[in-house]
Formats: structure tokens, sequence, C-alpha cells
């Protein structure tokens, strides 16, 4: 039995900050992920994408955010249990929980924050024939590494943000060797000026534009070696290639989560503003995993949740105790 204050269920970055926030209130952590490592999406789905809204850092990598907050972290101490699905809550007669991984791995907290994002990922893929023969062997849902696509002949499938910033980063930076957009439309739903890179890279040459057709088929012996696009005038053509990548975005679901008892809308759960509380006394939602009136599915809306949950589980945890704010300006993280 892992015993902590906090049981932290998800380790991106709202978890991470959490772990800051409760560290500072002398409040100990302890993390569960289903994911192998910590930082949720900003480290399994888009750990070189650029992100622009966090406060101080005009721009950031997602991977690098995830570095710096796991460094923030660190003075406090937190457990993790990584690669292990949150299954199972009971609630004990004295209102604390005993949370049980996939892994039958225990862990009893008097609170637990949940901090799950959008709950567990599986993408979106086409209905193409034998197309789960090559995953691994050249079919990939998500771009991790974009190096491991260096020299390589790449065919992407799709029409909104992601197939757009993928096409132009490997396209752009002379990463892969060749690069095929395929999109069954002549529009796309992505930002205006994605839109107009991925056509101004395609005047040059750098991306094989093709549109109003789909892949329908691949082949290959062992690894995929080519695809068949059907268009709607040209009919049907064979493109060669050494990957194919479909980005037809993510479907979430809660998981597990959703059978605990919690008020759910729109898939995800219900919490009170004040302190971002679940109907379930000594458990909160924070991040994308919850919902509420005005809800912004923000990464900094994410930590101030996180930083009022911790006060309001302070409260709980120690009810005779008045908790004094304290800035880090005066008195650095040393002095918590």
């Amino acid at each position: 039995m892992i015993e902590t204050d906090i049981i932290i269920i998800g380790a991106g970055p709202v978890g991470l900050f959490t772990i800051f926030e409760a560290g500072l209130l002398k409040l100990r952590c302890h993390l569960i992920d289903s994911l192998p490592q910590p930082g949720g999406q900003c480290s399994e789905i888009y750990p070189k994408k650029p992100i622009y809204d966090i406060p101080g850092f005009p721009s950031i990598l997602a991977g690098e955010l995830i570095d710096n907050l796991m460094e923030q972290a660190a003075p406090f101490k937190p457990g993790f249990t990584l690669g292990e699905a949150a299954v199972d809550i009971e609630k004990l007669d004295d209102g604390s929980f005993i949370v049980t991984t996939i892994k039958g791995t225990k862990h009893h907290a008097p609170i637990v924050i949940i901090a799950g994002g959008l709950g567990v990922f599986e993408p979106r893929k086409p209905p193409i024939e034998n197309l789960e023969a090559y995953e691994d062997k050249g079919v990939e849902y998500i771009i991790k590494d974009p190096e491991f696509y260096r020299g390589k002949r790449c065919v992407i499938a799709g029409g909104g943000d992601s197939a757009l910033d993928w096409s132009i980063f490997l396209a752009d930076n002379n990463i892969a060797s060749e690069v095929a957009l395929v999109h069954r439309r002549s529009s796309f739903r992505g930002h205006l000026d994605s839109v107009q890179k991925v056509l101004d890279l395609a005047d040059t040459g750098k991306i094989k534009l093709i549109t109003e057709a789909e892949v329908v088929g691949v082949g290959g012996n062992g690894e995929i070696e080519n695809v068949l696009i059907k268009h709607e005038t040209q009919g049907d053509f064979i493109l060669e290639t050494d990957h194919f990548i479909p980005l037809f975005g993510l479907k979430p679901s809660l998981g597990p989560i959703a059978d605990w008892g919690f008020e759910i809308e729109k898939n995800a759960i219900t919490v009170n503003t004040l302190d971002y509380s679940t109907n379930i006394p000594g458990i909160y939602a924070i991040g994308d995993v919850n919902v509420y009136e005005n809800k912004l599915k923000l990464i900094l809306c994410g930590f101030h949740e996180g930083t009022l949950a911790v006060q309001s589980a302070f409260a709980r945890i120690h009810p005779d105790k008045k908790n004094v704010l304290k800035y880090t300006t005066v008195n650095g993280v040393q002095g918590f």
C-alpha cells in the first residue's frame, strides 16, 4: 500500500504543477498514469510541438514544458506509479480513499485529485482493409519524434491542424525526403495561415498536395511500401512511401473513471468552481477532465484549478490548522 496525502490521477502538465502547489503546503503527492512516462499528451502525442500560451514563454516545446514542470516539482519528492491505469476507487469509513491500478497496485490517501486530461485516447482510424497489419511497420497515428522520419517518404492523410502542422514541419525543415498530404476535400479545417503555408510549400514542390482524394489501401511485404489513392477525377493510383500517417484525431473517453459515481456532463466531470471539488467529498477534478460554465480547456486554466484544489485539500486534511498564504517571491521554495 502506497501512503500519501494526495493521490493525483494523471501525470500531465496540470497534475505535475499540482505537485508544486501541494508541496508549498507541505502535502505529499503520488501520481498515477497509464502512460509509461510523465507528461500526458505533451509527452506522448506532441513533445516537439510548440505551445504559445504559457505565461512567460512566448514559445515552448511541449516536451520542454514537461521537463520544466518535473524540475519544478522535484524539491517536493513526488511518487509515481506509471504505466498503470487507475481502475478502481474505494471510499473508507474514515473518508479516505484507496485507488487501485490495473496491475493491482494500491494507493491510500485522504484526498484524490483527478487530472486525467480528456481521458483515454484511441486514434480515429480510416476504414482501410489490413491497415492494422502495418501498425508499427510504417503506419503511425501520431508523430512523437519527427526525427524518426528523417530521410523517409511520408504520406499524411487528414485536413485538420495536426495534418497541416506536421506536413509543414516535416517538409519545411527538410526532415522527410518526400511529404505527400492527402485530403478528401479541396478545403481544409485548419488555421488559415497553416493552409496558406501548405499551399506555398506545394507551389515550391516541397509538399505533394493531393486533394479530393482518399487513401483506400495499403501494401507492402512485411512493412508498408505503398498506398492506394482514390481520386475523384484522376481515378485510382499507387504512391510509394515509407510511412503512412493518418491524422484524423483521437477519440477521448473517461474510461473506468466514468463508473466511479461522479456527475458526468459532456463526457467530463462536473465540479464546484469554488474549489473544483466533485460531488464526492474529498475528490477533486482539474484540467480538461472537468466541466463547468464557461470552461476553457487550456493548460494555464488547469494550473489555476489545481492551485485552488490543493488549498481546499489542505483544509480537509488539517481542519484545525489555519493556512496563511506565503509568497514564493519572499520565501523561495526552500522556505515552505
